[in-house]
């Protein structure tokens, strides 16, 4: 809905002459895209490679990997300020389209944590094929859902460094931290939202059971039924919890939180990083103020209005205060992987 928005306002603006040109100026980026394409066991791949304008010799490489919902590769062309701060300091940029978006084949619901990884594996492999590409500077970054992934991506790939934005970690825990915060926020009383967590709770347990569609949607209500393909989605992906597989890292990691968030527990997120990433210098944590799960300030994640005005007239300054700033000096200070092995 908010691209649509966005497009029309774009249109109209257009039509008013210089502050459509201003906005078209904003909304180019320093950078050079190219639409790639990419062959696997199941079904073709589509998504952006994304280049600095000029480089010398071989540039490194950032793979995005994206959080829930059907995200295309540009995430509604969200990432592309990061996108360009990365190619400002000589990396690129690969993101694919979930399955099912765009040209991508398949449908990522039907996608468990491990075919997420197997597909990251995927776009790796291919990466390390392009003749621009540093194989000895690729990391990651990722968002949200992406916390299941990344810490067993790292148990499989050689990987210089990893990014992390708000990820969770035990799926059922985040999915009660979630409920109790957005119902606080909405002003809802203790019992409304005890009731909910107890509702909630019947839904884990039919889970727990490996129950039908059919026996979930009668217990919910057809009204507050998901679809079945989400059904099926986290009936594979209800018992993901991150905390083993943080112990995979072996190269650089950075966290970054928003202490506002409430999607997902950034106290309990960054105290299990801490415990489990080893050696402990491997973490850097950045918790940035008034920041939501999306890495957006508050005020702008609360009003769609002012997400849309600064997305076209200012779109650099979308995300909160800090947050590409952490990830610039975090590579600047990233060694390629054949410095940092023993």
């Amino acid at each position: 809905m908010k691209k649509k928005w966005g497009i029309s306002l774009l249109i109209i603006l257009l039509l008013l002459g210089g502050t459509g040109a201003y906005i078209l100026q904003q909304n180019s980026f320093d950078m050079v895209q190219q639409a790639v394409e990419m062959d696997t066991p199941q079904g073709k791949l589509t998504g952006v490679l994304t280049l600095p304008e000029k480089y010398s010799g071989k540039v490194g490489l950032v793979l995005f990997i994206h959080g829930d919902g059907p995200i295309d590769a540009t995430h509604d062309d969200g990432y592309k300020p990061l996108w360009e701060r990365l190619a400002a300091l000589g990396y690129a940029s690969l993101s694919l389209d979930k399955r099912g978006i765009g040209g991508s084949e398949g449908n990522w619901l039907d996608q468990s944590m491990d075919d997420r990884v197997e597909e990251a594996q995927q776009a790796l492999a291919w990466a390390r094929q392009q003749p621009a590409i540093d194989v000895n500077r690729i990391g990651v970054w990722g968002a949200s859902q992406a916390g299941w992934v990344i810490p067993k991506l790292a148990g499989k790939e050689q990987l210089a460094f990893s990014i992390l934005v708000s990820p969770a970690i035990n799926w059922l825990t985040q999915g009660e931290y979630n409920t109790r915060s957005q119902m606080a926020k909405e002003g809802r009383s203790f019992n409304e939202i005890e009731q909910k967590v107890i509702d909630d709770n019947r839904i884990k347990d039919l889970l727990k059971a490996g129950s039908s569609y059919d026996e979930y949607r009668s217990a919910a209500g057809q009204k507050h039924a998901m679809s079945r393909e989400r059904w099926t989605f986290v009936s594979q992906n209800y018992t993901a919890d991150a905390t083993n597989d943080i112990a995979n890292f072996s190269s650089p990691v950075l966290l970054i939180l928003g202490d506002q968030d409430i999607n997902v527990d950034v106290k309990e997120t960054e105290k299990v990083y801490r415990e489990h990433v080893s050696p402990s210098e491997l973490l850097r944590v950045k918790v940035l103020s008034d920041t939501e799960h999306s890495m957006l300030s508050t005020s702008t994640a609360d009003s769609p209005t002012r997400a849309l005005l600064i997305s076209l007239f200012a779109p650099r300054s979308i995300t909160a205060k800090g947050y590409m700033d952490e990830i610039t000096d975090f590579l600047q200070n990233v060694q390629p992987i054949q410095e940092i092995q023993p």
